[in-house]
């Protein structure tokens, strides 16, 4: 870490934390912004989210870091990671743990912030960060624990507000991790044979021929399960209005991979940043209406 302060070792830092590709944070905070709404009614404390906003970020970076870390010998072969800091040999193991560190304390000071059942819940979430990248190794369904973790965040922003987390809350969790699968699935799809010379395991590679059929199912099965959501909380008719916009984009993004093509594939992952947009949207808009 002598070059700690060099510009260059900077530019590192923010390729390992993924600060220039900030597509896994859209991810992430789109689901914790509709708990956050939806545990409040529309009303949504306003010192609470920023800790969770600034949570995301944190939390974000630390899950690039660490799997980065967990793939540093699996990343040179790969052709979409083989140029990452680790991979490269730009920045050593020790600076990636230290810097996973420093941003795991600095989220850990935000959650301070919040009540007990918070920061138990988020004791959780960070085990799971860290377990994450690693199970690629031994099971085909590393993007279910990526979903776990990720969907943490709705128990979270249930807690932080009511202090407990209503059944409510778990099943608009279960909709995030059957998100996260089947957009994580469209990245795998990215890596796919690759993955498959290398040994790492993939939904991409679990589902097969069968993978446009999955993706397609869950986003539907999610996109069914909000509109439960919206009728038990008697929202109003235009919440539906970003359901339809963001089923308007799964069917999209179901048309961009319809030949498996890797580029397409990406691009049909980065698309779920406007598919969980369109369903904050319509939470807004379903809470001010």
């Amino acid at each position: 870490m002598n070059n700690v302060f060099a510009n260059d070792t900077w530019r590192q830092y923010v390729a390992l934390m993924r600060l220039d590709r900030p597509i896994g944070i859209y991810l992430l905070l789109w689901p914790t912004l509709w708990a956050l709404l939806i545990a409040a009614k529309g009303q949504a404390d306003i010192v609470i989210s920023l800790i969770f906003i600034a949570g995301v970020i944190l939390m974000r970076s630390a899950g690039c870091v660490i799997n980065d870390y967990a793939d540093r010998d699996i990343d040179p072969h790969v052709a979409r990671t083989k140029n990452r800091p680790l991979a490269s040999g730009v920045v050593s193991s020790k600076e990636a743990l230290f810097l996973f560190a420093v941003l795991c304390a600095l989220a850990l000071v935000l959650v301070l912030f919040l009540n007990w059942l918070t920061i138990q819940l988020a004791v959780v979430a960070l085990l799971l960060t860290i377990l994450y990248p690693f199970t690629k190794r031994f099971i085909h369904t590393p993007q279910l624990i990526l979903g776990l973790a990720f969907a943490m965040a709705v128990p979270m922003a249930f807690s932080a507000q009511l202090n407990h987390v209503p059944m409510l809350a778990w099943g608009l969790f279960t909709l995030v991790v059957l998100w996260t699968i089947a957009y994580d699935t469209l990245y795998a799809m990215v890596d796919r044979k690759d993955d498959l010379k290398i040994g790492v395991k993939s939904t991409a590679i679990l589902f097969g021929r069968a993978d446009k059929l999955i993706v397609f199912l869950l986003h539907g099965i999610v996109l069914a399960g909000l509109v439960w959501l919206g009728l038990l909380e008697q929202l109003h008719w235009s919440y539906y209005l970003g359901l339809l916009g963001a089923a308007v984009l799964a069917l999209y993004q179901q048309y961009l991979i319809r030949d498996r093509e890797a580029s397409a594939c990406l691009k049909a992952f980065l698309n779920n940043h406007w598919f969980g947009a369109s369903i904050f949207l319509g939470i807004v808009s379903g809470y001010v209406f």
